[in-house]
């Protein structure tokens, strides 16, 4: 055997046999901060710019809906790139937000936007499906890519990370089963590792948090598959996994990278890193650890680059907490989306806790 494969083999089996010793909770290793407060608007996703600019989306719904991005200055929320950008026409899907999800500042400080255009779960406006690059020195969009490769009218793209060095967007798409892979100079984007078990919900597999299974007024159960993403500082691996499943999976972006890599090529370079419970949004941070958020635990865990899982944060106030955004000033910021206890869920029972609200943590 290659030496090179013996060191990844190693690696992966001490990797594996951490994860499983560390499985009992470990004390948190910070606290938790309220930073604004949202009133009745759901926040789902943030991100962090080098300048501490704070940004949060907030999905499309029939009430409780006023904008779809917001840049939160002074707790405030302001409009964001503009109030155009904000105001709901079907009709201008193309130039305005329609059900913003996810949200990225890459290596230049540039801030990223997708839009799956689905709202309130419907089939997507397909002309409204996008990720938008916005240069934050400016407040001014730069680019537009439409992703008119995939089949928009079944897509849910959830999650993006941006590789500066190499020019290539990573999304995930649990409508898909899929990631894909977008070439950020020609626009052109692929489907790979479609149906694969590590992006796939694993069947039967039902989301229970305080002491109550995660369904619908007909018994049908919340699942995602591929959802949370996580891209390493030095581009190298991008970490993925379906809610809807306690494995943590990563695989080498050279392989995601290369188009004449086939299915079998690509499936062969997943790594399997075992169990990590239940999870949704991820990040990685320059240091190497992958954060990961845990509603039933109401945690963040983090693995470490030596395979540890450690408790970051315990608190009840974390209720389906979702997405991550690191700050300059060494804070990593989180929302909780309180999706489990929305209406849909509680046989048409309201029991979200408001107001919604923004958190952060001291690394």
């Amino acid at each position: 055997m290659p030496v090179s494969r013996l060191v990844l083999l190693v690696a992966a089996i001490a990797c594996s046999s951490a994860l499983t010793v560390s499985a009992q909770p470990s004390q948190p290793l910070t606290t938790l901060e309220p930073v604004a407060e949202f009133g009745r608007h759901q926040p789902i996703g943030v991100a962090v710019s080098r300048q501490n600019r704070i940004f949060v989306t907030f999905p499309k719904k029939k009430n409780d809906y006023d904008m779809a991005l917001a840049e939160v200055v002074n707790g405030q929320r302001r409009p964001f790139p503009d109030v155009a950008w904000n105001q709901w026409d079907s009709t201008q899907a193309a130039s305005r937000w329609v059900n913003v999800q996810a949200l990225f500042v890459d290596r230049n400080d540039h801030l990223w936007v997708l839009d799956p255009a689905n709202p309130d779960d419907e089939a997507p406006v397909v002309a409204g499906v996008k990720l938008v690059h916005i240069n934050l020195a400016t407040n001014k969009v730069e680019r537009i890519y439409r992703f008119e490769d995939l089949p928009r009218e079944r897509s849910g793209l959830n999650d993006v990370r941006v590789d500066t060095e190499h020019q290539v967007a990573y999304l995930s798409d649990p409508k898909l089963a899929a990631l894909v892979v977008l070439d950020l100079r020609s626009g052109r984007s692929r489907v790979v590792l479609q149906g694969h078990k590590s992006v796939m919900a694993a069947p039967g597999f039902v989301l229970r948090i305080d002491g109550k299974e995660v369904k619908d007024k007909n018994g049908k159960a919340f699942s995602s598959n591929v959802n949370g993403i996580a891209l390493t500082h030095d581009f190298r691996y991008l970490y993925y996994r379906a809610i809807n499943q306690t494995r943590l999976y990563r695989i080498a972006t050279e392989a995601l990278r290369n188009p004449a890599s086939s299915p079998p090529q690509l499936a062969a370079q997943v790594e399997d890193l075992g169990e990590v419970g239940i999870s949704h949004g991820m990040l990685a941070d320059a240091a190497g650890n992958v954060y990961l958020t845990d509603s039933p635990g109401h945690a963040v865990r983090r693995l470490t680059p030596a395979g540890r899982l450690e408790t970051v944060v315990q608190d009840a106030r974390l209720l389906w907490p979702d997405s991550f955004g690191l700050g300059a000033d060494g804070y990593l910021y989180l929302t909780a989306a309180q999706i489990e206890r929305i209406p849909k869920w509680n046989n048409g029972q309201d029991r979200v806790e408001y107001p919604f609200r923004l958190y952060r943590m001291k690394l």
